[in-house]
């Protein structure tokens, strides 16, 4: 079988059943495991690169606007490829080629693929496409055993977490210039690990929230998860976070408790690392007891100087 996948989760869920051997070609943001970044890329992406985030946000909106897809398809790789089976996705068109493109390209493939349409919005949504990717590839039974120990690794983090009683409030940004909450898996994933975010919209898109919804909410933990951002840049997203009026004041801020992740590989990815994502959030909201995750890349507590060293208003 000849596999192509066009979402690093999918890429990252075909290697994890065992089956890396048979992807022929892979989007440009699948870059895990390391040998997944060595295929052919399938896409590219419209937006120019080193934007701040206030013009990405921007740039998207007009994008889907006007060209209505903020990726291309590499046609030419893809008919060489003569794939068997495509891994897409249509719920969100800020993450992936647009469903209505990948179809559209498809008929026109001599190899005929079928297309598998992944999309979670929890996490039993993601493990149920950990199901989907192994049946499409004749290995249910991977699927099931995969499926099975990501359940136990969250039931273990809830076991700890269900009869506390001091729930933190917790703020988890999908972007930080302008505000978005959560969404999706995110609420869920904040509620497993012991806290509460009630910015965040459960099995529904993230949007915009005006900053003083923030303020009032006055979160003890601030996560940044920004979508498609890694580590360094989430860090120097919270720069931007200190300039908003009242930043300073809020009990996470006070407390030392803000936190950038990098979101790209774990939280805004719904493929088999959710859980570490799960587990890393845990930890970042009762970390008396969760021993941190052997994740030292993954995320950083910012220290109130960096706050400091930041003017941009809200």
């Amino acid at each position: 079988m000849r596999i192509c996948s066009l979402l690093p989760s999918a890429t990252e869920m075909v290697f994890a059943l065992g089956l890396g051997r048979f992807l022929s070609g892979v989007s440009h943001e699948c870059d895990f495991p390391p040998q997944a970044a060595r295929l052919p890329k399938l896409t590219r992406s419209n937006i120019p690169s080193g934007l701040p985030s206030n013009q990405i946000d921007a740039t998207v909106s007009s994008t889907l606007e006007t060209a209505g897809s903020l990726y291309e398809l590499n046609l030419s790789v893809l008919e060489s490829l003569r794939p068997d089976l495509i891994l897409t996705q249509r719920l969100c068109d800020v993450c992936a080629v647009s469903f209505d493109r990948v179809q559209e390209a498809v008929n026109n493939l001599t190899s005929h693929p079928k297309i598998l349409n992944l999309e979670p919005r929890s996490l039993e949504g993601i493990f149920e496409n950990i199901r989907q990717v192994a049946g499409a590839t004749d290995a249910p039974e991977a699927g099931e055993k995969l499926a099975n120990s990501l359940r136990a690794r969250v039931e273990a983090v809830r076991a700890k977490t269900q009869n506390i009683r001091e729930r933190p409030r917790v703020l988890c940004m999908e972007w930080v210039d302008p505000p978005y909450c959560g969404g999706h898996w995110m609420k869920e994933l904040v509620e497993i690990a012991g806290g509460r975010d009630e910015l965040a919209r459960l099995h529904k898109p993230s949007v915009r929230v005006e900053w003083k919804q923030v303020v009032e909410f006055a979160p003890e933990v601030i996560v940044l998860t920004c979508c498609g951002f890694e580590l360094d840049r989430s860090v120097e997203e919270a720069k931007i976070l200190s300039g908003f009026e009242g930043a300073h004041d809020l009990p996470a801020v006070r407390a030392g408790r803000v936190y950038a992740t990098d979101a790209s590989h774990f939280f805004s990815r719904p493929g088999p690392r959710i859980v570490e994502s799960l587990e890393i959030l845990a930890h970042l909201i009762h970390p008396e007891l969760f021993a941190p995750p052997p994740l030292a890349e993954a995320f950083k507590p910012i220290a109130l100087r960096e706050f400091h060293a930041a003017n941009t208003p809200a």
